[in-house]
């Protein structure tokens, strides 16, 4: 399983965060700007405080009926911050954002915000991890295969037909003992089908 770790080195650690004072309006313009649906709200100390994200922005803005340009974030933001370590695996993750319902979450490592993922980012590392144990199968499947093939051509053939005593007549084995099967005499012989 691949951890946090592996995820931010190919998605890189660079987090954009949002102060608590700014207008919600501002929030969103910095999401729209490097196209993200959630920012870590952090304060002048470095600290993360807080979460913004479009969820709130429609549950306590939109629904609400109030404006954007008046609210600060600090006013509906999500206070309570589940986060991870470097250490923790996608799987772990996944089955936190799942039971939790979120989709973003941020990496601390000794309480310095250091990464920020999203469910996207899990899936993909889920996914590029279930191909990778996929090809492996296919290369065991095929590699055994080709080891069988020699085997498989060093069977035996099957025994040879036998042939009938007069014409018409043909015969097999089966279960150890010659069988045969009779076709009609060519006709105005006056020879029945016969075998030895």
């Amino acid at each position: 399983m691949a951890t946090v770790r592996q995820m931010l080195d190919k998605k890189g650690h660079e987090v954009y965060t949002v102060a608590p004072d700014v207008t919600v309006f501002e929030a969103l313009e910095k999401m729209a700007e490097y196209n993200v649906g959630a920012l870590p709200v952090v304060d002048a100390s470095g600290q993360i405080v807080g979460l913004f994200s479009e969820r709130d922005y429609a549950r306590k803005v939109i629904l609400r009926g109030k404006a954007s340009k008046d609210i600060p974030v600090s006013e509906i933001m999500s206070t309570h911050v589940l986060y991870v370590t470097p250490e923790t695996t996608d799987w772990q993750c996944m089955a936190l954002m799942t039971d939790k319902r979120v989709r973003h979450l941020p990496v601390l490592e000794e309480g310095r915000l250091v990464g920020f993922i999203s469910i996207g980012d899990v899936v993909k590392s889920i996914m590029d991890e279930q191909k990778f144990h996929i090809e492996q199968l296919e290369q065991y499947i095929r590699a055994v295969g080709a080891s069988r093939v020699p085997q498989a051509s060093r069977r035996s053939a099957p025994p040879p037909r036998g042939r009938g005593g007069r014409a018409g007549s043909r015969g097999r084995r089966a279960r150890g003992r010659l069988l045969w099967t009779a076709t009609p005499a060519p006709p105005g012989s006056g020879a029945p089908p016969s075998a030895r």
